[in-house]
């Protein structure tokens, strides 16, 4: 059967990176991201090899076992491919791509997926990360060192655990089936949008209801005001809903869409070598590698010290505003006690030093001297002034004040 809804497809180079190693397709039944890596001409090929031997598959399948047997198979076709070009073109070797994949059998979504690529399902305004990357980070958060939201800004966050490369002729591809309904919007990405527009803005364009090809634009916008250090990619299915589909014709975005697309001219020639491929070329803004076991082992160490790091600044941090708290409260206690008043004291007037006002059960004052005035001798309004508080500017100035309520004697002739 084949599927009833509407997409749409966009890639962008962004603002940093000089040419295009992301690939999309966007068809009747079958929908495609990957994300190429490997130097300036290694991403270009690998993604465009993905995306062209996966296209194929763009046709009705009969159930979902088959569909998710054929993604399987081309996968692995795929990996065979981007080996067999490698022997071809040395030059080349160590590129690799991501591949997230969504194939529509009626009422189901098979899903194959491998890297950091992400597909999401926008569902009564929900939006849920249906795939899982397979990156450094990813495991350090899945084994509670890190939390999410520190991935997002770890310096390894581009760390591949798994991908589609050159190495590996039988890759390890998570592949599922879910169930899915009218109104869901399913979204496939590279990390040119999800590394740099969070979930929060991501589900309130997809909210908007607008069409897909609208919604797209607005999802690449707000990567590009981000900053847009990577290659974008952005493929949106709607199933159902409002926005038929005015055209059949499968789309082709990214470096899969280039006339050149998979015959690409030879990569320079320079230093030969690596730690992550015996004739591996230094890449050209390389964005993801796949690490060896003992750098595995290096980063894990890496991100243990950072750890560690982190836990004494913290400390530090701590010590520093509990010394600064002290120091202000000494601070402002000093001054306090350069400050005098007049009060009443159980029959007495009194001059206090500190301040009228109480913290909880801490008073800020204490008597300084008992003047011996009794508050019995005094006139009325007199004594309800002392009661209540007389402010003074300085302790000459509150001795002044008492001087003024001691009763005066007169001489007799």
């Amino acid at each position: 059967m084949v599927f009833e809804g509407s997409s749409a497809a966009i890639s962008h180079t962004g603002k940093v990176r000089s040419n295009n190693q992301d690939s999309g397709f966007c068809g009747s039944n079958l929908f495609v991201v990957a994300d190429g890596m490997g130097g300036h001409a290694g991403g270009d090929v690998a993604s465009s090899l993905a995306v062209h031997r996966l296209k194929d598959l763009d046709h009705p399948f009969t159930s979902n076992a088959d569909a998710e047997r054929a993604l399987r198979e081309a996968i692995a076709d795929t990996a065979a491919e981007l080996i067999d070009t490698v022997a071809r073109r040395p030059e080349l070797a160590g590129m690799g791509t991501t591949v997230s994949a969504l194939m529509m059998v009626e009422d189901y979504a098979v899903i194959a997926h491998i890297g950091d690529s992400r597909l999401y399902l926008y569902r009564d305004g929900a939006l849920t990360q249906i795939t899982a990357d397979h990156t450094f980070v990813q495991r350090l958060v899945d084994s509670g060192r890190i939390t999410p939201e520190e991935a997002r800004y770890h310096p390894r966050r581009s760390v591949l655990m798994r991908v589609l490369g050159d190495m590996d002729p039988d890759p390890e591809v998570d592949t599922f089936i879910m169930p899915t309904q009218p109104g869901d919007r399913w979204l496939l990405c590279s990390d040119g949008l999800s590394g740099v527009v969070d979930d929060t803005h991501t589900s309130k364009v997809l909210g908007q209801g607008l069409a897909p090809g609208r919604t797209a634009d607005l999802l690449l916008k707000q990567a590009l005001d981000g900053g847009a250090p990577d290659n974008v990619t952005v493929v949106l299915v709607d199933v159902g809903g409002n926005h038929p589909l005015f055209s059949g014709t499968p789309t082709i975005v990214g470096a899969a869409a280039a006339p050149t697309g998979i015959d690409v001219p030879a990569a320079r020639t320079g230093r030969v070598g690596g730690w992550f491929h015996p004739a591996r070329q230094a890449a050209n803004e390389p964005t993801h590698f796949e690490p060896s076991s003992e750098f595995l082992e290096e980063l894990i160490e890496e991100d243990r010290r950072r750890a560690r790091r982190r836990r004494v600044w913290w400390g530090i941090g701590f010590l520093t505003i509990i010394a600064a708290l002290v120091a202000a409260t000494f601070l402002a206690y000093s001054w306090t006690q350069t400050r005098y008043f007049g009060g009443a004291d159980d029959d007495t007037v009194v001059i206090f030093r500190g301040i009228q006002q109480d913290i909880g059960p801490i008073s800020l004052s204490d008597p300084y001297e008992d003047t011996g005035i009794l508050l019995a001798d005094l006139p009325g309004y007199q004594r309800t002034m002392v009661e209540q508080t007389i402010s003074a500017r300085s302790l000459a100035d509150a001795q002044a004040i008492v001087d003024n309520l001691r009763p005066r004697t007169e001489t007799v002739p």
